[in-house]
């Protein structure tokens, strides 16, 4: 099974925007568009992300997109400090909507904890707002 990232989107305000801000920066290589995601850290078990995991998005409070995980790399800057790009793909496959806790950094995510994509749940997306959505959902509502 594979393992998988999650991570805040800091500053983000619904899915259009997160798309609207990867879109800025997504670079084509080989007919493949590619949307790079920067962090300090390089993820340990970077082969179990690259074998089929996602970075799944929490935006205002709610898991709502993931990404595949298309390549990992790492390096030093000017300043002799290390990094990590994560490419990721351009499609953003909407999930349904799971409230988060804030926590800084990323974390791993198995896929049992998870989040199920919101078309494989029988959902349109357009039903309810996704923080609506997620509170419903955190009290058993939906």
């Amino acid at each position: 099974m594979p393992l998988h990232l999650i991570k805040l989107a800091v500053g983000v305000r619904d899915l259009d925007h997160l798309a609207e801000l990867q879109d800025r920066r997504a670079v084509t290589a080989g007919g493949r568009t590619r949307i790079p995601v920067y962090t300090r850290r390089l993820p340990k078990r970077g082969d179990e992300l690259l074998a089929g995991g996602s970075i799944y998005w929490v935006i205002k409070g709610s898991v709502l997109v993931r990404q595949p995980i298309l390549a990992i790399d790492s390096g030093t800057d000017e300043e002799g400090e290390s990094h990590c790009t994560l490419y990721l793909a351009a499609d953003r496959v909407q999930t349904v909507p799971t409230a988060h806790r804030p926590f800084q950094g990323w974390r791993y995510l198995t896929a049992e904890a998870a989040p199920q994509d919101l078309s494989a749940a029988g959902g349109a997306g357009d039903e309810l707002p996704a923080d609506m959505a997620a509170e419903l959902r955190e009290l058993g509502l939906l």
